[in-house]
Order: structure tokens, then sequence, then C-alpha cells
């Protein structure tokens, strides 16, 4: 190639901007009110964002919504737009992949519903590539994300019958009389 041809190349390779909706999620309605999680995990995915180039488009919020199903407002209305010809935005944005799913199957059912619409999900704490040694450490965390939701679960169900053992009250108010 001559050298015009070779530096004509060169400027006209573009760079593709990602366009990403942000996901932010915590598990209970008193974190959402109480904690600083939403807004620390807004702003770590802002940061990502800003440092690789991309424009964040969307930002979708669940406050106060486990991981275990898909029966997620704020999931459901993202997946939605994910969906959509062409889509929105063609990254998902998560702190972390627990965030998105703590059910292993249904992470993977997602992924790949998605990956069909050319949208991807990225964990910015958890920087995989889509070889497959990065596929598989995925899958391995999601299980093991899964692992851990059912053994907070069986903990927490624990803790609440020795507390009633106890004569202690396990809910809001108690009952009058």
């Amino acid at each position: 190639m001559t050298q015009a041809a070779l530096a004509i190349e060169e400027t006209a390779t573009v760079v593709a901007t990602a366009r990403v909706a942000l996901y932010l999620r915590v598990s209970t309605p008193r974190q959402a009110e109480h904690d600083l999680s939403i807004p620390d995990q807004r702003r770590q995915m802002e940061n990502y964002c800003l440092a690789k180039g991309w424009e964040a488009v969307s930002e979708f919020v669940e406050p106060g919504n486990s991981a275990t199903d898909d029966r997620r407002p704020a999931f459901q209305a993202m997946i939605d737009a994910a969906m959509e010809k062409p889509p929105a935005f063609n990254v998902i944005a998560v702190h972390s992949f627990s965030r998105f799913f703590r059910d292993q199957f249904q992470f993977e059912f997602y992924i790949r519903k998605l990956a069909k619409n050319g949208v991807r999900l990225i964990s910015i704490t958890q920087d995989l590539g889509d070889d497959p040694m990065s596929v598989m450490m995925r899958q391995i965390m999601t299980l093991f994300d899964e692992y851990q939701s059912k053994e907070n679960g069986k903990h927490t169900l624990r803790a609440m019958k020795e507390n009633a053992r106890q004569g202690f009250w396990n809910g809001s108010r108690p009952p009058l009389g």
C-alpha cells in the first residue's frame, strides 16, 4: 500500500462508543432507605463508563428486590428496553453479577436472550471477556452467588426461629392484646 492509502486507512478507523444502561439494585427496602449502596454503585459505574469513554444512556434502579427471580419491575423494564429493535443501549453495566441475578440458570437465560439482540452484560468489579475461560469463570461466579443467597436465607430462617423460640416478635409491629 502507498503511504497515502495507509494514512487514509488509519484515519478511517472509527471507535464505536458503547451506549450503557446502568442497573442498580439492593435486596431490601431497608437497604434502599438507609444504605449508601445505590449512590455508591451509581458513582462507581459512572466513573467506569467515563474511563472507558462510554455513554450512560439509561438507569434502572431496583430499590429493595431480591435477585433470585425476575419478578422485579425495573429489571423487566430494562429487559424490555434491551429487546427493542434496535435496542436503546448495547451494554448493561452492573456493579457485580450478583446485582443482576442470584440464580445461575436464569442468569444464563437472560445473558443469551440479551446477546441475541446485541446487548451484553458487564460487571465493573468482575471484568471478564467473552472467551471460553471467561464464560466458565462467570458461570462459576454465578453458581457461588446462588449458593451464597441460599445460605443467607437458611441462616436468616434459623435466626428468626430462634428469635420466636425465645419469645420475641419476628416482624414489624407486635400484635395487640
